[in-house]
């Protein structure tokens, strides 16, 4: 087997593996698979995380690991998989951001890997062993590289940002909230 089969195949191992992972998480948040919540569940958790409204955020963010952890693991539609791997992983990463890097202390290491692994599969490509290339490489062409990953981080900005700025309003309502019960009538 030639050096470009070997790559090919780690091509593959990697897209199955990834996007195995991402399935199953995605599975866990839309279907309330593998001890998961469901859109319910993970909608509560959405909306206690800064992420409003809850509903669409969890259909949002389990479609991003679910579907595109899928197309990964297929290696159809490779950019915009990816993309969408790395947009919703950013959503994870700003959740977990103030704990620090490491996942043992509660920070986002783990789904900045995942987002690292699932955008550099879409810049790199899915490789011999995919349905892209079945296909003639239709949905892997540079034009759906350069859409895929600015459409994924311009959404990834707006509704990040948007999750930090009511963070930081409900932090100082808050402690606007904590002043007043502390200015009340001395006992």
């Amino acid at each position: 087997m030639g050096l470009l089969h070997r790559k090919d195949l780690g091509l593959l191992a990697l897209r199955l593996g990834t996007g195995g992972v991402l399935a199953a998480h995605g599975a866990q948040k839309l279907l309330g698979w593998f001890g998961g919540g469901g859109i319910d569940g993970t909608a509560q958790a959405m909306e206690a995380m800064g992420y409003r409204p809850g509903k669409p955020s969890a259909i949002a963010s389990g479609l991003a690991e679910g579907g595109g952890g899928v197309l990964l693991a297929l290696g159809l539609a490779t950019p915009a998989a990816g993309a969408a791997v790395a947009g919703g992983m950013s959503g994870a990463v700003a959740v977990h951001r103030k704990a620090g890097f490491f996942i043992t202390a509660g920070g986002y290491e783990y789904p900045a890997y995942l987002g690292f692994v699932a955008a550099t599969v879409g810049l790199f490509g899915p490789g011999r062993y995919s349905l892209d290339r079945l296909i003639g490489y239709r949905l892997d062409r540079p034009g759906m590289i350069a859409l895929s990953f600015l459409a994924s981080g311009a959404a990834a900005a707006v509704v990040v940002g948007r999750r930090e700025r009511g963070v930081a309003e409900q932090a100082k309502e808050s402690e606007r909230a904590a002043a007043r019960r502390g200015a009340g009538p001395a006992k």
